[in-house]
């Protein structure tokens, strides 16, 4: 079954389903990344693969993320791609839960598995930053100042 998105996005209503198994497939691309407001994310094309398993008082969620986004490097300041390659399984109870929001739970996997430092390869920064760094760093050690 292929989950058609709406303007509201990927959103999987719980409670219009029948218990069994849910293949979902659809892709995060530039246009979704740039509705999202205070987020590192520039852009980026990922593709999401969500299986579900509904049971009557639980669910079973396995969540793929793969392909590319593009962040501020920490650097040069020029965006760089960041490959994304993760799975997540998911088991929580039904409870209060009525709907799915299956864009923001994609999200959260891909800005959660992100590095903690977004750069370029070696060599791969704007070279004018790149320079100007070179400038600015320290050649030789500090002394330490006695008092």
């Amino acid at each position: 079954m292929l989950l058609m998105g709406t303007k509201e996005g990927h959103i999987i209503e719980l409670s219009a389903l029948e218990i069994g198994h849910y293949d979902y497939q659809f892709d995060l691309d530039d246009v979704y990344f740039a509705t999202i407001e205070k987020t590192e994310l520039l852009g980026g094309r990922v593709a999401v693969n969500v299986q579900l398993d509904l049971r009557a008082d639980d669910y079973d969620l396995t969540l793929t993320v793969y392909g590319k986004v593009q962040v501020t490097c920490d650097r040069c300041l020029d965006p760089v791609d960041i490959e994304v390659d993760n799975t997540e399984d998911m088991a929580p109870l039904l409870g209060d839960v009525e709907t799915l929001d299956l864009d923001w739970l994609a999200y959260e996997q891909i800005i959660v598995n992100l590095p903690l430092v977004h750069r370029h390869p070696e060599g791969g920064c704007n070279p004018e930053m790149a320079a100007l760094l070179q400038n600015h760093l320290c050649s030789t050690p500090e002394e330490p100042e006695t008092i």
